[in-house]
């Protein structure tokens, strides 16, 4: 079975998207953590959204990159450019990965404006993790 870090700043926002997307698509292949070079807390509008999609993220946690110094990944995906400059701290031989999605805990206007842009991160962060489940996790 497969282990896939995401790492974002702070484990907030498009990592924790990701990871309900990877474990959705992944389904038994593969096992799914995310991180970040800081600890924000899973943002409340990530949840709704992916409770939109179908997803129930409510029980994730917000964890530091340190905390899983101790598991051989195989595949470290980072959703953020910040994280992919971090990342030579986390040593690891782990293939790696990399996709700047913007930041929609950064999104101004309305409160729907706001959640609108949640949502356009949610589908492009969809979209490549049922591509990349599709190409690296079918039958591993």
């Amino acid at each position: 079975m497969k282990k896939i870090l995401v790492l974002c700043t702070g484990n907030s926002c498009r990592s924790q998207l990701a990871e309900g997307f990877l474990r959705h698509f992944a389904g038994e292949h593969a096992e799914i953590y995310s991180a970040g070079i800081e600890k924000h807390g899973v943002n409340p509008k990530a949840v709704a959204v992916m409770a939109e999609s179908g997803i129930d993220i409510s029980a994730h946690t917000s964890n530091l990159l340190d905390e899983y110094k101790a598991i051989d990944f195989d595949y470290l995906i980072t959703v953020c450019d910040h994280a992919r400059e971090s990342c030579p701290l986390f040593i690891t031989d782990a293939t790696r990965f990399h996709f700047n999605f913007p930041d929609p805990a950064k999104a101004t206007g309305t409160p729907e404006e706001i959640f609108d842009e949640f949502r356009n991160v949610r589908d492009q962060i969809k979209t490549y993790c049922a591509d990349f489940a599709k190409k690296y996790l079918s039958g591993n």
